[in-house]
């Protein structure tokens, strides 16, 4: 089995959760790539929303809007769906369009769903407990709540937790199909690689800048005492003295980091200096790579900064992290599910924690991938290179931590970081991750052509207006 990166991931999965798009509200995903979501605070935007109460309480109301191959979609799916649309416009800074506009896109993306939804059952393709369990912890982990406090603020918004994880599991089965159908008719070849790198190489014109930037931001409340913020630049202190010292980053901003991105290692990924905080930009220039800065101090806390990635926009990267990983994969065939086979191995996870087994001699025995006669060992890897949800927990690891079962399209993964190190890239993986690039913006590309042929086939029968 070849773990290679496919279409972006949701938000719960490592997916990841890949194109960037913005949040929804905490009633559902994020979108492919996009940020973690956050939940409910209310509808923002200039077209405010009844709230999910407020849907319940016109249950009575209720009507039939479409019919999806004879499956029905209701006004109060629209009106659900059109509330968690507002966010994306308000953290875009976009003006949300008028209800009935707002109301046709809420119905459009939920004909495209129910589409797909159909063609993952139609294909026998399922989603297990586990995985939607799995998608819970994930998305409350990236709001920072409890699973326990985040079902607290939804039931609050009038959505019970059965309604949130059906959402869940509609959203993987979806995902699921999209990876199947899709993958599959993406091919690159060196012809397009060129054709990316010329395409770059004249943006490069304007000279752009782009970071690469470690963070571990150590928050200082904004009513805390002079002692309360003395103890808090003691703790970013702390911090950066083990980093000196050579500590592990990623384990680092894991332990002390207040900030979202803490649970991937603190990297906040290549982008534009301009979509950096101004602070972060001044305190890293002429820093050189590698090299920490901080701690910085901002309203917000205290900021340790290292510069992992730096060049001008259109310029092949010079460096990169690479991963030594091994891994145990079981997969869920007839009469075994997605949670059997995690029981399983955290059975084995437990084994080796209590240093009773060795993990090499367990992937040769157990492991179903064809990595098993290897001990597992997947060998070193540039980012990229495997599926969202294995890649996104696999950055979250320090050197020979062992994670939790991971469900992924290829069945259930126990993981072990070996090691990570920043390489120096030849020119042919440097086109490697060029290819990983282009892949993924044709994937996009396909994805598009895939769902519009899949909507053309669909029956869909458009009855009275949504109404909002």
């Amino acid at each position: 089995m070849k773990l290679r990166a496919s279409i972006p991931a949701l938000a719960c999965l490592a997916v990841a959760l890949a194109a960037a798009s913005a949040p929804v509200s905490a009633q559902g995903l994020r979108a492919p790539g996009g940020t973690a979501p956050r939940l409910s605070q209310g509808n923002p935007g200039s077209h405010p929303l009844p709230s999910a109460r407020a849907d319940m309480q016109q249950q009575a109301a209720d009507y039939i809007v479409a019919v999806v191959n004879s499956e029905p979609i209701t006004n109060n799916e629209v009106r659900q769906r059109a509330a968690r649309l507002l966010p994306q416009y308000a953290s875009q800074n976009q003006t949300p369009p008028p209800p009935d506009a707002l109301a046709r896109e809420a119905l459009e993306r939920l004909i495209l769903e129910r589409v797909q939804v159909q063609m993952a059952r139609e294909g026998g393709i399922k989603v297990d407990d586990f995985a939607v369990a799995q998608a819970e912890e994930s998305v409350a982990r990236q709001n920072e709540v409890s699973t326990q406090e985040m079902y607290r603020r939804l039931q609050a918004d009038g959505i019970s937790r059965e309604r949130f994880r059906d959402e869940l599991r509609t959203q993987l089965l979806a995902l699921r199909v999209r990876e199947r159908d899709v993958e599959a008719r993406v091919r690159v070849t060196d012809l397009d690689i060129d054709q990316y790198l010329r395409e770059q190489q004249q943006a490069a014109g304007a000279g752009q800048l782009e970071l690469n930037l470690g963070h571990i931001f150590i928050r200082v409340a904004e009513d805390a005492t002079p002692l309360q913020a003395a103890e808090r630049e003691k703790r970013a202190q702390q911090a950066l003295a083990q980093l000196k010292a050579g500590g592990d980053f990623a384990a680092l901003a894991r332990e002390y980091s207040d900030a979202p991105e803490a649970a991937r290692g603190g990297e906040l990924g290549l982008r534009p200096a301009d979509r950096y905080p101004d602070l972060f930009v001044s305190s890293t220039q002429g820093a050189a790579l590698g090299s920490l800065v901080g701690p910085v101090r901002s309203p917000a806390g205290y900021h340790i900064l290292k510069v992992i990635e730096r060049h001008r926009a259109g310029m092949l990267a010079a460096t990169a992290i690479e991963n030594h990983a091994r891994h145990i994969l079981l997969r869920a065939q007839a009469g075994t599910s997605e949670r059997q086979a995690a029981e399983r191995l955290a059975e084995l996870r437990a084994r080796l924690t209590q240093g009773n087994a060795d993990f090499a001699q367990l992937a040769r025995e157990y492991s179903q991938d064809g990595s098993s006669k290897d001990g597992g060992d997947l060998g070193w890897a540039l980012p990229g290179r495997y599926v969202p949800e294995f890649e996104q927990v696999l950055g979250s690891l320090a050197p020979g931590e062992i994670s939790q079962p991971v469900a992924t399209r290829f069945g259930v993964h126990l993981i072990q970081l070996l090691e990570r190190r920043e390489v120096k890239l030849t020119q042919r993986q440097q086109r490697d991750m060029v290819r990983d690039a282009v892949r993924e913006k044709k994937l996009d590309e396909a994805y598009a052509d895939w769902m519009r042929e899949a909507r053309a086939r669909a029956y869909v029968e458009l009855r009275e207006p949504p109404q909002l």
